[in-house]
């Protein structure tokens, strides 16, 4: 997979959705296979538990995007991305 860059041309100060929708639309516009709004069970005691956790975009089944509109992104943003 080859890496793919662009920026959402979007207004600023949009819900994170709008963004989601967007970056969707770019990479259906580049032929990349991606799922919005993944369903993501927690795995507890042998139990598959859907306690509402989504993946805002799996791309090619392999690369998570978490969606952020913030005016500034902070460390702990990173910290998060990196946990996942």
């Amino acid at each position: 997979m080859q890496p793919v860059r662009f920026i959402v041309n979007a207004a600023p100060g949009l819900l994170e959705s709008a963004y989601e929708g967007a970056s969707a639309r770019e990479l259906s516009l580049r032929g990349i296979s991606h799922v919005r709004q993944k369903s993501l069970p927690v795995q507890y005691k042998g139990a598959s538990i859907d306690i509402g956790f989504r993946l805002d975009l799996l791309v090619e089944n392999r690369l998570v995007v978490e969606m952020k509109a913030v005016e500034k992104l902070l460390p702990l943003f990173i910290a998060v991305s990196l946990i996942l």
